[in-house]
């Protein structure tokens, strides 16, 4: 063989089959470092093709492309803390600590954190064990199945509570909200486990079985550890519904820190200990977000190398086909068939003659735009949130992280009133317009968007990122053209998860409203709260009706 003429250089394709690399030439395609799989000075993942990393690459600080607009997310979430602050030490610290102190605050924090790890653990049973059932077995109907489950979404607590009242009055109290919440709050856990399943390597599993493990081992010490970020995100966003949660508590007489704090508000023109206590409930929201993040460990969650794009097969049900079929059928018929059921007797029993036809067009229309445009703005805040925190270790991301929670643990009357006192005080022009209302339900539901998003960027490849970099593309374009397109369908399940939520959010919405602006869930309460059930009952229906739509698509696409 004869060497390449003086001055040329020899192309690395020309290199004959097996030959490696020289020890100085394994680096990245442009001489930085290396980036594809192969290569020995890339992000260190320890793991071979195909399968989950071991641990996630090293990532350098965020560019200012995404801090920025994540710090002004952070910066709206943390606005009812600063009217805490200001509300809650007006008159002093001591006589902040003397309403948190009182017996009453401690009866409150152990009737929430009961209510909460209640609703927490069921809404984990429920979520993994569906999920498992329509996206992992060959249930019978399992597309259907994966529809009806995903349905809880479109009913509101309130609807629920009411209903359940219906149908036993003795369910009140502890039993009815714990019922109540885990029906409506299960899909939080069901749907980022769907997804994470959908998008696992089935081939780690199959190495599993081929070793003698059987599928329950397989199961505990494969498959649920990469579930578990997906797990653990659902969990927290259940924990921090619970923790904020008012209608169902109210309407069941149960008191936690919510009803505490509304009838605080509600006792006297002092706002002082009804701050106090939503400052408390402030800190159990790091408190469980300091733990959720523990929870993830430091594995990441995408596939390294080609890995392998096919679906997992199904596995044979055997005997459990039909127990599997009644665990589906009873969740179903609870959390769906039972306030649908008594809907339908509420509107049989009312007068539909006396029906608004076109009040109820226009309540609707209002609903479904005030939703839009709060989803809109609550996923393009968590968007840059989302992606700091499932790419970039460090105090700051996670400092931020936790800062887009801090308004979805306080009751919506508390957001509410922060942002009528910043707006009066600072923003007037805003005061009892509709963006004030948007941007409480993005100080709400931010969570909501960060979760799935963070969800789905953590099982995007970060390696391809990296070559984007690697190629000179700047950070706004790796984040336009590589991170957001990998991770569309969490971000989309996540603006679909948000419209749902903010078109049953009830206390901000009664609070912000512009004067003549109904929303069907301040139609349903105000109708409801003269016990006039058969008036209520088609703006109920209707929300329902409406909520059930994104929840029915998020069905089909988990």
């Amino acid at each position: 063989m004869t060497s390449p003429e003086p001055g040329v250089r020899k192309h690395p394709a020309a290199r004959p089959a097996g030959a490696s690399a020289p020890a100085g030439r394994r680096r990245g395609v442009l001489g930085g470092r290396g980036t594809g799989p192969g290569t020995t000075d890339g992000p260190r993942t320890d793991s071979g093709p195909g399968t989950g990393a071991s641990r996630p690459a090293r990532r350098a600080r965020p560019s200012w492309v995404l801090l920025v607009p994540a710090c002004i997310a952070a910066c709206l979430a943390v606005l009812p803390l600063v009217y805490l602050c200001v509300r809650a030490l007006e008159r002093g610290p001591g006589y902040a600590w003397s309403a948190v102190a009182d017996d009453r605050t401690a009866l409150l924090l152990g009737r929430s954190l009961a209510l909460t790890a209640t609703v927490v653990t069921a809404c984990l049973v429920l979520g993994v064990s569906l999920a498992w059932l329509t996206v992992r077995t060959a249930l019978p109907a399992a597309r259907m199945w994966s529809v009806l489950v995903t349905l809880p979404l479109a009913v509101p607590s309130y609807v629920a509570a009411f209903t359940w009242l219906s149908v036993d009055p003795r369910l009140a109290g502890f039993t009815g909200s714990a019922l109540a919440l885990t029906l409506v709050s299960f899909p939080y856990v069901l749907l980022p486990v769907a997804a994470a399943l959908r998008g696992t390597d089935p081939a780690q599993e199959e190495v599993s079985r081929a070793l003698g493990l059987g599928p329950v081992r397989t199961f505990v010490r494969v498959t649920l550890p990469q579930l578990r970020p997906a797990a653990a995100g659902g969990g927290l966003l259940v924990a921090l519904y619970v923790l904020s949660d008012f209608g169902a508590v109210s309407l069941m007489r149960y008191d936690t820190f919510t009803r505490g704090i509304y009838t605080s508000y509600r006792a006297s023109f002092d706002r002082t200990p009804a701050a106090a206590l939503s400052a408390v409930l402030v800190l159990m929201t790091i408190a469980l977000v300091a733990a959720e993040t523990r929870t993830r460990g430091r594995a990441g969650h995408a596939r390294t190398g080609s890995g392998t794009a096919r679906p997992a097969p199904p596995a044979p049900l055997g005997r459990l086909r039909l127990p599997a079929l009644a665990w589906c059928g009873a969740v179903t018929a609870a959390a769906v068939l039972c306030p649908l059921a008594t809907l339908g007797y509420w509107l049989a029993v009312g007068n539909s003659g006396t029906w608004d036809a076109a009040g109820l067009t226009d309540t609707a229309l209002t609903t479904l735009g005030v939703a839009a445009a709060g989803a809109a703005l609550t996923s393009l805040l968590a968007l840059p949130v989302g992606v700091i925190a499932a790419r970039h270790r460090g105090r700051g991301a996670q400092l931020l992280e936790q800062a887009a929670y801090a308004g979805h643990a306080l009751p919506g009357i508390t957001v509410a009133l922060a942002l009528v006192f910043l707006a009066v005080r600072y923003v007037n022009p805003i005061y009892q317009e509709t963006p004030l209302l948007i941007c409480a339900y993005a100080v709400l539901f931010l969570p909501v968007a960060v979760a799935a998003t963070r969800a789905a960027v953590l099982q995007a490849p970060p390696v391809l990122e990296d070559v984007a970099r690697s190629l000179g593309r700047s950070p706004l374009r790796v984040l336009r053209e590589v991170t957001v397109p990998l991770a569309a369908p969490g971000v989309a399940a996540g603006a679909a998860l948000t419209f749902v939520v903010c078109m049953k959010e009830l206390p901000a919405t009664l609070l912000l409203r512009p004067t003549g602006l109904d929303t069907l869930a301040t139609r349903l309460w105000t109708e409801t709260g003269t016990a006039s059930y058969a008036a209520a009952a088609p703006y109920a229906a209707l929300l329902i009706l409406l909520a059930a739509i994104p929840s029915y698509l998020l069905g089909r696409t988990k």
